[in-house]
């Protein structure tokens, strides 16, 4: 029996109620998607990643030429744990005009309107292909999708466009920051907390540390307040979002541990912001805490790099967006998204999905019904657009 069509509200159920949560596997929801496309007559390709537990899904619809279209977006969501939500964040729930659940807004919407229009892809005379492009990982660095891009772009069905679903508003965003992620971890010595001058307390040289990263913020905000770069904020910015350290409060600590990131603008120079981090390390941090202990000692491990995306406005997945959107403005954005990395393997590159940025990552994140719907005109418009192309 075949399986009933799903609407895209039906089939954002469907992706919500998948826990894809980055730490877990996303398999569920790809052999969900996968077995959709073959009701319509395509066969995707799986990527997985070293364990087999997660992978990629690349689905073409259409005949096998070059020209083509991709619809890319991730599976993977931010956690739940520790965030109040009203609702059950992986059951959608609608309310007052939105749909509520984890990922509706970051960016299972995107990939729920690709599948739900699957079956109109497939009963179109497209001339040109649309390729299915979904990743996991990209929430933890964009990883899923380094191992896809080589499968995607090879051959000699190599695609015109990369459309990335990312919760711009249906806006056509070409250009957003590059990140660079890091840990710190710092160690001390332990003692008895009634002698603390007896060791070295590791979490007073991770505040040192990370005053220096709150200070050359500032630095940056203040030298870039006027700044007309088209970003909000419209300077390069620093971020830490995790501080761990001690065992007991009568231990002096050993060790402290924190994770901290810097978002640049294109065309900057990504390791401005970490050198100068490293040499108030070795010039000035680590020598104090030597000369306290010669056990003493601080390492920063860089943990990912996103790069920064600028696609330029005359591209051609730029032309394409905005006719698609029904619009003549683009947009920056200060967030990261895989958008960089398929730039970098010379694929005409934007981004362009529904949502609000500001919804994502946070407890009751939602999606306007609204938003839904012009992600289906959009859809609509690229089948006219892929029929029509010679």
């Amino acid at each position: 029996m075949a399986r009933p069509t799903l609407d895209p509200v039906a089939m954002l159920a469907r992706l919500v109620a998948f826990d894809t949560t980055s730490a877990k596997s996303n398999l569920d929801l790809i052999e969900f998607a996968a077995e959709h496309l073959r009701t319509v007559g395509c066969e995707p390709e799986l990527v997985f990643d070293e364990t087999g537990a997660k992978a990629n899904l690349i689905g073409t619809i259409g005949p096998d030429r070059a020209g083509g279209v991709v619809l890319s977006g991730h599976t993977d969501v931010v956690p739940v744990a520790g965030q109040a939500w009203d609702t059950d964040p992986f059951c959608l729930t609608q309310r007052n005009g939105r749909l509520h659940g984890r990922g509706t807004a970051d960016m299972k919407a995107f990939l729920a309107v690709g599948l739900a229009l699957a079956p109109e892809f497939a009963a179109a005379d497209l001339q040109r292909p649309v390729h299915f492009a979904f990743s996991y990982d990209e929430e933890v660095g964009c990883l899923g999708v380094r191992r896809m891009i080589p499968a995607l772009a090879r051959g000699a069905a190599r695609p015109a466009a990369v459309i990335v679903g990312e919760p711009t508003g249906m806006r056509v965003v070409t250009a957003h920051k590059g990140i660079r992620t890091f840990r710190t971890t710092v160690t001390g010595v332990e003692a008895h907390s009634s002698a603390p001058a007896s060791g070295v307390n590791a979490i007073y040289f991770a505040a040192k540390a990370i005053s220096f990263l709150r200070s050359e913020a500032r630095r940056l905000a203040a030298e870039g307040a006027s700044a007309n770069s088209g970003y909000t904020p419209p300077m390069a910015t620093i971020s830490v979002g995790t501080i761990e350290g001690g065992t007991a409060l009568n231990i002096v600590p050993k060790t402290c541990t924190f994770t901290w990131e810097c978002r640049v603008l294109p065309g900057a120079n990504a390791d401005a912001i970490p050198d100068n981090f490293h040499r108030f390390i070795a010039e000035e941090l680590l020598p104090a805490a030597l000369a306290e202990s010669p056990f003493a000692a601080i390492v920063t491990e860089a943990t990912g790099a996103v790069p920064a995306f600028d696609g330029g406005t005359d591209s051609l997945a730029a032309t394409l967006a905005l006719k698609l959107a029904g619009s003549n403005r683009t947009e920056r954005v200060a967030y990261g998204s895989e958008a960089g990395l398929f730039q970098e393997s010379g694929l005409s590159t934007v981004l362009c999905g529904p949502g609000d940025i500001a919804d994502a990552h946070k407890p009751n994140e939602s999606l306007a019904i609204t938003q839904l719907d012009a992600c289906v005109a959009f859809h609509r418009r690229l089948i006219e657009h892929l029929t029509a192309a010679r």
